[in-house]
């Protein structure tokens, strides 16, 4: 979409919003230069992930020993 600097002006918000839900990025004509607004695409929540080594001890433990199957929550 190509707008004037005049109709910016007028609909900032509306026009960024429109911006922000279909990505569809407006060209803004001000003493012929040319100004684009885009969206910037949202990094993957996955890619913020950070990896974290978790596994403490030896995983082949025999663990029923040391469980025997009831809940210690309650117990005083």
């Amino acid at each position: 979409m190509k707008i004037s600097a005049t109709e910016l002006r007028q609909n900032l918000y509306k026009i960024l919003d429109a911006v922000i839900a279909t990505g569809e990025p407006v060209e803004i004509d001000r003493k012929g230069g040319l100004v684009r607004i885009v969206r910037e695409p949202r990094p993957s929540i996955w890619e913020a992930l950070e990896v974290h080594e978790v596994i403490n001890g030896d995983l082949e433990v025999d663990w029923t020993a040391e469980w025997d199957g009831e809940s210690e929550l309650g117990r005083e």
